[in-house]
């Protein structure tokens, strides 16, 4: 079981630290100083979280934290697209925040539930942290489309991230044997369908409309397929491991 849970836990820290220092960006420049200080601590929550998975993988494997967070090629990365884009504008960053969160809300609960303890054990303390994070924006969301200046701007921002935000649910390689194993109580497809039930049913309560996807669904980071924007994102967040190859956070 622990040797084939790690693509899993690899998808799962990657998504958290990705977002962590993308969400980070906005240190110094949020729109009001208590936004500064929240979105911070939220990056702070992620980065953490994605430790504290690539800790479990370093037990498995004996592969060192920071080599897993920095020291791969961006083609071994195995995120969701919707993590690595641009923050662009604030209602960009809040619109892929409620997509990412609701997502996460969604495959945290489940994992709850695994057959591998120190997965299942590390969810129910994340689910804990989690929860504020959704509330933070939850109401950014009200604010957003209460406003008649933002509620267009977070409408393009929901229809911007949505075909991104998809390829969260991208199946992720052995998920099968997860299935089988009890690692993952749940099948993607199953975690998908609750969690678009759920975007709904949070977006029609502030009267926004479901986005659609154009077209098909593009390839997924989950398989190492990366976007045009993750090598420069990168290679900033890697510089300091690559230039002081003993550094440790």
């Amino acid at each position: 079981m622990s040797e084939s849970a790690v693509p899993l836990l690899l998808s799962l820290a990657d998504d958290e630290l990705v977002l962590g220092y993308r969400d980070s960006e906005w240190t110094g420049i949020a729109p009001m100083l208590e936004e500064d200080v929240a979105t911070s601590s939220i990056s702070q929550d992620e980065i953490g979280h994605a430790k504290a998975l690539y800790e479990i993988v370093r037990e498995i494997t004996g592969a060192g934290v920071d080599d897993l967070a920095y020291g791969r090629e961006p083609r071994e990365y195995r995120c969701c697209w919707l993590v690595e884009r641009p923050r662009h504008d604030w209602a960009f960053t809040i619109a892929r925040r409620f997509l990412y969160e609701t997502a996460d809300d969604v495959r945290t609960e489940a994992l709850v539930a695994s057959s591998f303890e120190p997965l299942a054990g590390l969810m129910r303390k994340v689910r804990r942290e989690e929860k504020y994070h959704l509330m933070h924006v939850s109401a950014w969301l009200d604010r957003l489309s209460e406003s008649g200046e933002a509620r267009p701007r977070l409408e393009s921002a929901l229809a911007l991230a949505w075909p991104d935000a998809l390829t969260f649910w991208e199946e992720i390689e052995g998920e099968d044997e997860f299935l089988a194993g009890g690692c993952l109580p749940a099948p993607s497809p199953e975690l998908r369908r609750r969690w678009l039930e759920r975007v709904e049913r949070e977006l029609a309560a502030r009267g926004l409309d479901m986005p659609r996807a154009a077209g098909p669904e593009p390839p997924t980071g989950r398989g190492g397929a990366r976007t045009g924007d993750f090598e420069p994102f990168w290679l900033e967040m890697t510089e300091t491991y690559r230039l002081e190859p003993g550094a440790t956070w």
